[in-house]
């Protein structure tokens, strides 16, 4: 069985298209049944998240083209301009690329702790939806594992510098005492509990938190002296703040350039600070054109992400080394396991052989064949059948220049020891 992992992420494709590239959990259930009937993909995961969307598949070796089709067709784009952004990995390289994804070593923000939830978050999904069987089920887990000991083991993790933090680092450009603003934060996910407590950190002190269900606003809201309210009540709050933040799974968007033009009026143009960190995203790219808008996607933030890169590079390289030991360790197990199924059937076989000259040997005993007959016959029989076809085989492959197999033959069999042994030489007389 192949591994194939295959996606788009921030350095391959702008949020133009992975917002369109994006599954919905909504769709969640409509994307599994699909990608396993049409793709040749047995097992089956999907991570999307605002940086990435990427498939973990296990199946045919040659099912990327089939994915990529189907991928194109499930979201509507055409083929050849989702080709030019996608990236595929197989076997060992599939294997390195999760973990480093794992460890944050393959993020936007070097080591940043959240992707590794999501990781799990996806695994989960697989598994709740039936598209997860043994195979991804040990290369997650082993991916976790490998994780971990990324995250106890460096300092890639210390201090991280994530999307969230760099958001409200770029609203210091906007705002100098961020004490006097007031922020509506769109969305209660975990990206939105970090912007709420970087924002706290930097002096905000009035918080909206806007949510599709209020029990989730009003929770998140409430742990920092805010207010909670639901989707529908944010234009008759739009004036009132002056940082919006929004992150939500929303496929279409929640905030639109009418509502921001009515609001502005009401403020007399006072600036508003806009991070867009959602995928696909939460405010119309139009919002962008208002004089007094100051609008930015999660692409945008990358200046601020890659000045604090450089500090983490002695972490990532041990990091990396971590990653290239856990890949290695995966692989040797696949391989011990590979080898006891082939062992397996090996014996298998054998003792079918084995069975069948019992069984003649039985009914020649019974037939009142002279016994010392009988077992020469039924050990000269069963040391033909098990012998013959590898026999055919190691000939086969000499004849082709396979030489190597007969030396496999002589190891497994350890028949040059055998050969000194029964050599007579003058030290044995």
């Amino acid at each position: 069985m192949a591994l194939v992992t295959l996606g788009i992420n921030h350095r391959t494709a702008p949020v133009e298209l992975r917002e369109r590239v994006a599954f919905t959990p909504e769709r969640m259930a409509e994307a599994f049944a699909e990608l396993r009937a049409t793709s040749g993909a047995t097992e089956a995961a999907i991570l999307s998240t605002c940086n990435r969307t990427e498939l973990y598949l296990a199946g045919d070796d040659d099912c990327a083209p089939m994915v990529l089709r189907w991928m194109a067709g499930f979201h509507g784009l055409d083929a050849a301009e989702l080709e030019e952004a996608l990236y595929v990995h197989r076997d060992g390289d599939a294997v390195r690329h999760i973990m480093r994804v794992a460890a944050g070593l393959d993020s936007m923000v070097l080591g940043e702790p959240q992707i590794l939830g999501q990781l799990k978050d996806a695994y989960s999904l697989a598994r709740e939806h039936g598209a997860s069987g043994s195979f991804l089920s040990r290369l997650f887990e082993h991916t976790f594992s490998v994780a971990k000991r990324v995250r106890t083991q460096t300092a890639i993790g210390e201090n991280p510098v994530s999307v969230a933090y760099a958001a409200v680092s770029m609203a210091h450009h906007i705002f100098a005492e961020m004490s006097r603003n007031k922020a509506l934060l769109i969305g209660a996910g975990k990206t939105i509990e970090l912007v709420a407590r970087h924002l706290a950190d930097a002096g905000v002190k009035d918080f909206l938190v806007a949510n599709r269900t209020l029990e989730r606003a009003q929770a998140l809201a409430e742990s920092r002296g805010g207010k909670g309210i639901v989707l529908s009540e944010i234009p008759e709050h739009l004036a009132d703040v002056d940082i919006i933040i929004s992150s939500t799974a929303s496929p279409l968007p929640i905030l639109g350039k009418g509502a921001v033009e009515r609001a502005l009026k009401k403020r007399k143009h006072r600036p508003y600070f806009m991070v867009d960190i959602a995928v696909p995203r939460d405010i119309e790219p139009e919002v962008a054109s208002l004089a007094d808008v100051y609008l930015y996607t999660v692409d945008d933030l990358r200046q601020v992400i890659e000045e604090n890169i450089r500090s983490r590079e002695g972490a990532a390289r041990e990091a990396e080394n971590l990653v290239a030991a856990g890949v290695q360790d995966f692989l040797n197990q696949l391989r011990a396991l590979d080898a006891v199924s082939t062992l397996k059937q090996f014996r298998q076989r054998a003792e079918v052989l084995r069975d069948a000259e019992t069984e003649k040997a039985l009914r020649a005993l019974r037939n009142g064949t002279d016994p010392e007959t009988v077992l020469r016959s039924m050990a000269r029989g069963l040391t033909n059948k098990l012998l013959h076809e590898p026999s055919v085989q190691v000939r086969k492959a000499t004849t082709e220049g396979r030489t190597e197999v007969t030396e496999w033959l002589r190891e497994l069999h350890q028949l040059d020891a055998l050969d000194a042994d029964t050599t007579t030489t003058p030290e044995k007389l």
